[in-house]
């Protein structure tokens, strides 16, 4: 048996102990009661005396009241608790995921401190993620200047073939979007009506930060949504050389500036500030390549395991309030109370009479003392 609220908690601590002070109070009053009602008898007149003068003794009458009373009263704090018990188990299904991942394809993203390149191995390690967890919706979007999507769907397939056919070169407009990619992905989950019931992430893989739109603001709105974003800084603060690569995939040099100076890419302070802004604005995760590394594993290793421990299907204990039985026990007592006068029923005891007092007794005590009852009326008559 447990209960519904949790007991050790300071609110429901300060409750317990209330309780206990009731009904220990309720009991030490009943007591004190008892020994007043000695002292006064014995200053009223001789014990003895005062023993003639009572036709019955209702002593044991009042004790049994007074005890029925402090079971009542605990029973029904008791059933204030809420007690439940467990009758089985239920299958709760796994969490909804959606995933939108966003990846930059800027033309820095050619830049070689990842081996091959930035963009080959976000690819290749952005179609291990989807295949790492099976059971997830992914979305795509491929952003340089403008953004471009591909819609929620269960074929994870069909996202890492989007991802993998497409090149920076590919880019109709140059530069680094990053506000325009996540307003895009939010635009993604508020046309699938479903996604509202889902656990929502983006995953934004960059390079770069965004130096027209306001990629915070965005990030804002997602928080405000319930949708989380994960930040894959691949980018640094070292200036790295971009390679010119041509239609083929093929490098043919080095991009070079119109004055013929190599064209290099690093990440600034601001924009470091700009991405962990959008991932903690969010309650999302930032990580930062290192070691030739993108940093996208981590991620992976991540959602991989949120799906197994808390988005995975699970049986679960199911509890059904009980609070009545106590609630129930303490009405029966209370009716037993009722019923126990101070002194025994005189009156002739019809069948009828008889058979209404078991019925509304509810209880084995007032059936005791029924019985009682009419054992000392039996031997009164036959004394007679």
């Amino acid at each position: 048996m447990r209960f519904a609220y949790d007991l050790w908690t300071f609110p429901a601590v300060i409750f317990v102990i209330l309780g206990v002070l009731l009904v220990a109070g309720f009991a030490a009053v009943l007591v004190w009661s008892s020994f007043a009602r000695a002292r006064a008898e014995k200053r009223f007149g001789e014990p003895k005396l005062v023993e003639q003068l009572v036709t019955y003794d209702a002593t044991q009458r009042r004790a049994a009241k007074g005890v029925l009373m402090v079971l009542a009263l605990g029973l029904a704090l008791l059933a204030l608790a809420r007690p439940q018990y467990g009758k089985g188990s239920r299958l709760i299904p796994a969490t909804n995921v959606d995933v939108v991942i966003v990846l930059d394809y800027s033309k820095s993203m050619y830049a070689r401190d990842v081996v091959p390149s930035r963009i080959a191995r976000a690819k290749a390690e952005v179609a291990h993620l989807i295949q790492s967890v099976p059971g997830v919706r992914f979305g795509a979007v491929a952003f340089a200047g403008e953004p471009i999507s591909f819609p929620l769907t269960s074929d994870g397939a069909a996202i890492a073939t989007f991802f993998r056919q497409m090149s920076p070169n590919d880019m109709p407009v140059g530069g680094t979007a990053t506000a325009k990619a996540l307003e895009l992905a939010r635009e993604l989950f508020a046309r699938d009506a479903t996604t509202k019931d889902h656990v929502r992430r983006i995953i934004l893989v960059t390079d770069g930060e965004d130096l027209e739109g306001d990629p915070v603001t965005v990030a804002q709105k997602c928080a405000q949504e319930g949708t989380a974003i994960d930040v894959v800084q691949i980018g640094n603060t070292a200036p790295e050389v971009i390679p010119d690569v041509d239609q083929n995939g093929k490098i043919v040099g080095i991009r070079r500036d119109d004055d013929g100076k190599p064209l290099t890419t690093e990440l600034s302070a601001e924009g470091e500030r700009q991405l962990a802004k959008i991932a903690t604005t969010t309650g999302g995760l930032i990580v930062k390549s290192e070691k030739g590394t993108t940093g996208i594993d981590k991620i992976t290793a991540r959602l991989s395991r949120m799906m197994r421990e808390e988005f995975a299907e699970r049986v679960e204990t199911v509890y059904d309030d009980v609070f009545w039985i106590p609630l129930l026990l303490a009405l029966a007592l209370l009716v037993n109370d009722a019923l126990i006068f101070d002194t025994p029923w005189r009156k002739p005891w019809t069948p009828a009479k008889i058979a209404l007092a078991v019925v509304a007794s509810l209880g084995t005590l007032s059936l005791i003392v029924l019985v009682a009852d009419l054992w000392r009326a039996r031997s009164r008559r036959a004394r007679a």
